[in-house]
């Protein structure tokens, strides 16, 4: 994927994906039943845990970690210049209409339907962090920091998980651009390495965490008639 790829859509929907996180924060409907179902969002059954700490596999896993941060030419602005999952959604958002002029609640069928996705992916990745406990990288070696200090802890990546679970299901929405979606899904996770907030380990957990989400959201009845709404209003916004 090209550098100008990224660029063109992350900064021509930037003040539109400002907008839409302002509006959609009160877009769930109450009452709805939940596109992940509690029995199937257990991740202690289809996530690994995280390298013990002290083993040779995480000396190896923070030794990437820390080749990754030093190889890495940005600094932590880049972080809220366009590496959000959410940034992501409104900038194929933004495009599938026009990217220049791009209105919040142009599109308001998929706005709801994101923000739900979101919603429920948060949970999972939550449950999972706190069951696990895993330290970040600049825990273990502080110089790795760059930008804030989280208050969460590491394993699986929130990033990775919610921005393969977001690529998954536009590519789906936008066949068309299939590898490109997904690979700003990855980089979204990567960029967290090279920032020295995860480990690989955590970013690879969460694209595997992301396609189960996707899966089992997949077999829920409100999934697939919301998916086929919003699918319906994008081609009708072309």
């Amino acid at each position: 994927m090209k550098n100008n790829f990224k660029q063109r859509f992350l900064s021509s929907a930037y003040s539109a994906a400002l907008a839409l996180l302002l509006c959609s924060a009160a877009a769930v409907r109450a009452g709805e039943p939940a596109y992940l179902a509690a029995s199937h969002a257990d991740v202690t059954i289809f996530l690994a845990p995280p390298p013990v700490p002290g083993s040779t596999e995480q000396a190896a896993d923070l030794a990437e970690t820390v080749a990754v941060h030093q190889a890495f030419a940005g600094d932590a602005k880049d972080e809220e210049a366009g590496w959000s999952k959410k940034k992501l959604l409104h900038a194929m958002l933004a495009h599938s209409t026009n990217a220049a002029a791009y209105q919040a609640g142009t599109l308001p069928k998929a706005e709801v339907f994101f923000k739900r996705i979101s919603d429920e992916t948060g949970n999972v990745v939550d449950t999972a962090k706190d069951f696990w406990k895993r330290p970040r990288p600049y825990t273990v070696k502080p110089d790795l920091l760059a930008g804030k200090v989280e208050s969460s802890f590491g394993y699986p990546s929130g990033h990775s998980t919610g921005g393969m679970v977001t690529a998954l299901v536009l590519a789906e929405l936008y066949p068309d651009r299939t590898a490109e979606i997904l690979a700003i899904g990855r980089e979204i996770g990567w960029h967290r390495v090279e920032l020295g907030k995860h480990y690989p380990t955590d970013v690879v957990a969460g694209r595997v965490l992301a396609m189960t989400i996707v899966r089992e959201m997949k077999t829920s009845p409100e999934f697939q008639r919301d998916f086929a709404a919003v699918k319906k209003e994008i081609a009708a916004a072309k």
